[in-house]
């Protein structure tokens, strides 16, 4: 179960980049991931992302795979079936980029502790109610 979601981890900007429709070999990728916590866990759960996923991201930034990471929540609460606790709009350098993967070495180096980072990990997953990505593209309103 551990390696089912770590894989999950890895994949999912890889699986929500094969659904979207190709990009330019220069254009940016932009994903929005949607993390919609059972009641009572968006803390936690956001606590686990910044200490173990986003160290991730920071360093695909380093490697020139990501030009940017944002994080958002709703001030507000919406209707459950809209309601989602936080997202992340990560901007890909191109839409390749995610299917490039994230060197093992990289992963060992910045969390030694392999045993906690996947407990960790499964933990944050666990305690989703829903996640979902999607790939988005910019409108130009200025343009007939």
């Amino acid at each position: 179960m551990r390696w089912s979601i770590f894989a999950l981890l890895v994949a999912a900007p890889v699986l929500a980049a094969a659904q979207a429709p190709p990009a330019g070999a220069s254009e940016p990728f932009v994903v929005e991931y949607y993390y919609k916590t059972r009641w009572g866990f968006a803390d936690e759960f956001i606590r686990l992302f910044k200490k173990n996923h986003f160290p991730v991201l920071k360093r695909e930034i380093e490697l020139g795979h990501i030009q940017r990471v944002t994080a958002e929540a709703p001030r507000f609460h919406g209707t459950e079936e809209g309601r989602w606790d936080y997202r992340i709009t990560i901007v890909w350098k191109n839409a390749a980029a995610p299917h490039e993967p994230f060197p093992e070495a990289e992963l060992k180096r910045l969390f030694p502790d392999q045993d906690t980072f996947r407990r960790e990990e499964q933990r944050r997953f666990e305690i989703l109610a829903a996640h979902w990505d999607l790939p988005v593209v910019s409108v130009d309103l200025t343009r007939p």
